[in-house]
């Protein structure tokens, strides 16, 4: 199968409190008015709210009610992410739900937005997940995207398809626009950064093409987008390149070049290291008159 039919949902909910309900809502219009569509993807802690405090151990009773819808639909759900409690602290996790109800995946949040999602630790472990007969999907979170070896790595183990749920609500969602379309050329992918709405996030959803090419970016409100995909384009375009001329992911298997920066066991460097440390800008003294 080549083409494949993913809806992001752009929704307003509450910041702090239970939102899977009007989750399951949505999903419940959805579907009634999109047939056609065969997975679901929210933006980031869209099911729980933006607080910690209210972190669950997983598997979770509020899993178990999207791993119910899934199999309802008969859909591939990604309820967006929860803050998890585990022994290790809280980790920002998103679950992969297959059309039998079943979690076939659960990813933790490698950057934490840092200094201001503090209390939260960081994952360690990429997931991609195949959808048989159709492709294989990488997830990541929100502040991954801005750190480009997330997105090369899942491309260089196989995935197709980013799913990548946001939850920004602050200036700088322009930038990420750019970041998300950086990151589809680069790695010839189809690229899905889904925001919230109101509360949690300012919109701006954008689905990309594996040339960089939005496929479709959302207003400030709510939104449904269900993006019909095509597999054979992205294997097209990494076989001959991006517009029939990069083949950046070629030339990065084949290179000379040794990123010796990598291989420190500090993962620093000199320059890095005079940088201080990462922690929220202080309000300069101001001398009164």
């Amino acid at each position: 199968m080549s083409y494949f039919t993913i809806a992001g949902v752009q929704m307003h909910a509450l910041h702090h409190g239970d939102n899977t309900e009007a989750m399951r809502h949505r999903i419940d219009v959805l579907m009634s008015r999109f047939p056609q569509v065969q997975m679901v993807l929210f933006s980031e802690l869209m099911p729980m709210g933006a607080s910690p405090h209210h972190a669950q151990s997983m598997p979770s009773s509020s899993e178990a009610l999207f791993c119910q819808i899934a199999e309802q639909h008969r859909i591939w759900l990604i309820p967006g992410s929860m803050f998890e409690h585990t022994e290790d602290g809280i980790f920002n996790t998103l679950s992969v739900i297959n059309p039998h109800g079943q979690v076939v995946a659960r990813y933790r949040k490698m950057f934490p937005f840092r200094p201001y999602e503090a209390g939260v630790e960081s994952g360690s472990e990429f997931v991609t997940f195949d959808v048989p007969n159709v492709a294989r999907f990488g997830v990541s979170i929100c502040y991954d995207m801005w750190f480009p070896e997330t997105t090369r790595t899942l491309a260089a183990m196989g995935a197709e398809v980013i799913l990548h749920p946001t939850m920004t609500d602050t200036i700088d969602r322009d930038i990420e626009l750019s970041i998300a379309r950086t990151n589809a050329a680069v790695n010839q992918c189809y690229f899905f950064d889904i925001n919230g709405a109101g509360a949690l996030g300012n919109g701006r959803s954008i689905v990309v093409g594996p040339s960089g090419d939005v496929i479709h970016q959302a207003g400030t409100g709510e939104e449904v987008m269900p993006i019909e995909v095509d597999m054979n384009r992205v294997r097209r375009e990494r076989e001959t390149g991006l517009r029939g001329l990069g083949q950046p992911l070629k030339s990065f298997r084949d290179r000379s070049v040794d990123f010796s920066l990598y291989r420190s066991e500090t993962r620093s460097s000199p320059f890095l290291d005079t940088l201080g440390p990462l922690q929220k800008p202080l309000r300069a003294d101001v001398e009164e008159y």
